[in-house]
């Protein structure tokens, strides 16, 4: 019984497959997305998150589109040939209706469906962001809002009519329940965000559509590295991360966007998903103090 229990979870859980046939094991890849059709934003160079993730997604068994834009296409076009395969890049700037209709139009006649999308889109003007909090100027917050907060929403409504059959859509966050040193209004986009994630999940269940947030801890990111003091808050999260935090592998939360891609999250919506070694749920700011006896 403890044996077969085990060959169990090694079946579902492992790096791959265990199948047991007249006594010997044997393996087979483990295809989370078989056959899943998926649209992949925010991949600019290979240390972009949603460059792992489409290149997990495309491991797993995915066929993927990604997005670019403007001058920054050039990069997309040149990363996406690192990949397995070199998939097809769409233009869109989130920000633009026709752009996302365009997208919707284009994913339309390729596929005839959508099943996932990934949302890794977020961008704040250099006063936005550094501790000038209380000087920025509305035309710098909306345009961080919108395009990293309402973009959420823009991207669901394009691609939520594609997924006839369910789906699930994910995009990545940054822990938005405390007031971070110099994330400014960014931090206030991510809290938007994550209302507006809820909120998705709430109105696009009813066909089927989940809707889910992953938190990462800090990566060092081309987004990442823009920000003022990164080293310093990269530096903290090494040290209070109760599992051991490595700023330069954004695979832990590609796969964490995977699972939520894949069928094996056919029941979490509305969800925010913490991959960020444990560091949301520590004491932040305080060092570890003698137990007793010490």
């Amino acid at each position: 019984m403890g044996e077969q229990n085990c060959h169990g979870w090694i079946s579902l859980f492992g790096p791959n497959a265990v199948k047991r046939r007249s006594g010997a094991a044997t393996y087979t890849p483990l295809m989370l997305l078989k056959g899943k059709k998926l649209l992949i934003t925010g991949v600019l160079t290979p240390q972009s998150i949603a460059f792992d993730v489409a290149r997990v997604a495309q491991e797993q068994g995915a066929e993927i589109v990604l997005t670019g834009f403007g001058r920054s296409k050039a990069l997309t076009q040149r990363t996406a040939r690192r990949l397995p395969q070199t998939p097809d890049i769409l233009e869109m700037d989130i920000n633009r209706a026709e752009d996302l209709e365009a997208m919707a139009t284009d994913l339309e006649s390729r596929w005839n469906k959508l099943d996932g999308a990934l949302h890794a889109i977020a961008f704040a003007p250099s006063d936005a962001l550094g501790g000038g909090f209380m000087s920025t100027p509305w035309e710098s917050v909306q345009t961080t809002f919108q395009t990293s907060a309402y973009s959420l929403k823009a991207l669901g409504a394009a691609v939520a009519p594609l997924m006839t059959d369910g789906g699930s859509i994910v995009s990545l966050d940054f822990d938005a329940s405390v007031a971070w040193p110099i994330y400014d209004w960014m931090g206030v986009s991510k809290a938007g965000l994550e209302a507006v994630s809820r909120y998705l999940a709430r109105y696009l269940g009813k066909d089927g559509i989940r809707v889910n947030c992953v938190s990462a801890g800090p990566i060092r990111t081309m987004a990442g590295k823009s920000i003022p003091g990164f080293d310093v808050l990269a530096r903290s999260w090494s040290e209070m991360a109760p599992l051991e935090w490595d700023t330069s592998d954004p695979e832990p939360v590609a796969r964490t966007v995977c699972f939520l891609l894949s069928d094996w999250s056919s029941q979490i919506t509305g969800e925010i998903v913490h991959v960020d070694g444990g560091y949301h749920a520590m004491g932040a700011g305080f060092p570890d103090l003698p137990s007793n006896g010490e």
